[in-house]
């Protein structure tokens, strides 16, 4: 049974908000790697936010084994934080790519590399709404929707999360 804790006219604003930054986080992200800002050096940033992508890793495993564990209020304190985290790391990965060149793949293992970082990005891009509504489902207290969302949202979040840090490995020697 659906028992809502959101009342359905801030449900249905919250739908909105999800489909919007659905479509402007991408679209933000992709026309701010045209903007180049000159005398700021923000090189520390990579080896952060691999970081922060290792720690939402290993968070959302943690979310999981709470929620196997019946422990919900666990459970929605590290998803909340790995949304908090993800929000961090967006911001880190702008600020980096708006003040710095691009850095080329040079290994021996450019179609694994290139494989890995194109998978990475299109499942970065299709995340966005899929955890946020996963999230609101929970939020509105329908928990079979949730768990259905969950099965799709888990594995590609987790997915993006290791594939951020393998990218950051992979590119790290190249970075000048």
């Amino acid at each position: 049974m659906n028992t809502t804790s959101l009342p359905p006219n801030k449900a249905k604003k919250a739908r909105k908000l999800i489909i919007a930054l659905s479509i402007v986080i991408p679209v933000a992200v992709a026309a701010l790697f045209k903007v180049h800002i000159e005398g700021v050096d923000l090189s520390f940033l990579p080896p952060f936010y691999a970081g922060l992508n290792g720690t939402t890793a290993l968070l959302l495993i943690a979310a999981l084994v709470a929620i196997k564990k019946g422990n919900v209020t666990v459970h929605q304190k590290l998803i909340q934080t790995c949304l908090a985290i993800s929000l961090l790391f967006l911001l880190c990965y702008v600020a980096y790519h708006a003040t710095s060149s691009p850095t080329s793949y040079g290994g021996t293992m450019k179609a694994t590399y290139y494989f890995i970082l194109i998978s990475h990005i299109l499942l970065s891009i299709a995340v966005i709404p899929v955890v946020l509504f996963t999230y609101l489902f929970a939020w509105e207290g329908n928990y079979q929707k949730h768990k259905r969302w969950t099965k799709i949202a888990f594995p590609i979040w987790l997915y993006v999360a290791v594939t951020g840090v393998i990218v950051y490995i992979m590119i790290s020697p190249y970075y000048a």
